[in-house]
């Protein structure tokens, strides 16, 4: 990890509260009246930040390494006190983050730690939109989740999304197929990620984050796809790739975050843990 980005990290350092209420799309909903669970995925998008995460004193994810994406889990409601060290340095040392996390039932979402604009690790949690997508139709999504500014994003050459600043996501409903895309900074031809095909399967959301910092000229996609929006979704980590699209601000309706902190969710990281053991 580098100097930077551990004092940027312990600066942001400290316990506070997170209420994640959101508004449940139907269909998860619907998922959420069978299992009462939330479905939840972590991504890690700050570079250089491998993290050991700690929930209610146990080690639940050790080797935490940036660019990951976790598949989701049925994760049960309740409150998880989090405490995320830099890698080895827990759990008698000083967390570099440190949060108490509520999570309701009937949730699907993604929590991104990442970068804000100016380089600073922080967390931003996003509603992941499981509504149906008409026949022949594809849900596409992007997250600006990097150390950058604010950026356009281009398929086939044509801006589809304009002005999209951290940590927001824009999202559109396309034709199902293969789109060639690419992030170009706001207002010019100037490229900064890609570009990259992205094949959008009919009744699936894809999700593309754009990570990392354009000042390390490390900036990179990560690729988050969701099937099945006609009944209980199942996301994947689908790897890199790239593409992008156009507003969808209501999906983010839950936006508890009072403060900068990198990334968390027990529950996930617990039955991750358990899969492991053989349990």
């Amino acid at each position: 990890m580098t100097n930077r980005i551990r004092k940027a990290a312990a600066a942001t350092a400290g316990a506070c509260a997170l209420s994640l209420a959101v508004s449940v799309p139907a269909s998860a909903e619907s998922a959420a009246q069978e299992d009462g669970k939330a479905s939840v995925s972590v991504f890690h998008g700050v570079p250089g930040l491998t993290v050991d995460v700690f929930a209610n004193g146990n080690e639940l994810l050790p080797d935490f390494k940036p660019g990951t994406l976790t598949e989701p889990q049925p994760l049960d409601p309740g409150t998880y006190d989090i405490k995320i060290f830099p890698d080895g340095e827990g759990p008698d040392g000083t967390p570099a983050i440190q949060k108490s996390v509520d999570v309701p039932a009937g949730a699907n979402a993604t929590l991104a730690a990442h970068l804000d604009a100016q380089g600073t690790p922080t967390l931003t949690a996003f509603v992941n939109d499981t509504s149906e997508v008409p026949a022949g139709q594809a849900r596409l999504t992007v997250r600006h989740v990097a150390a950058a500014p604010a950026v356009d994003v281009r398929a086939g050459g044509k801006p589809i999304v304009r002005d999209l600043t951290n940590p927001h996501e824009k999202s559109l409903e396309v034709p199902e197929g293969t789109v060639n895309a690419d992030v170009v900074l706001a207002g010019t031809d100037t490229v900064a990620i890609g570009p990259a095909d992205l094949d959008l399967a009919e009744g699936t959301s894809t999700v593309v984050y754009a990570w990392g910092s354009a000042k390390d000229k490390n900036l990179a996609l990560k690729t988050q796809t969701i099937g099945g929006m006609n009944s209980a979704p199942n996301g994947v980590d689908a790897g890199e790739s790239g593409a992008m699209a156009s507003d969808n601000e209501s999906a983010t309706a839950w936006l508890g975050w009072s403060a900068a902190g990198a990334v968390a969710v027990a529950g996930l990281l617990a039955a991750r843990r358990m899969r492991a053991r053989g349990d």
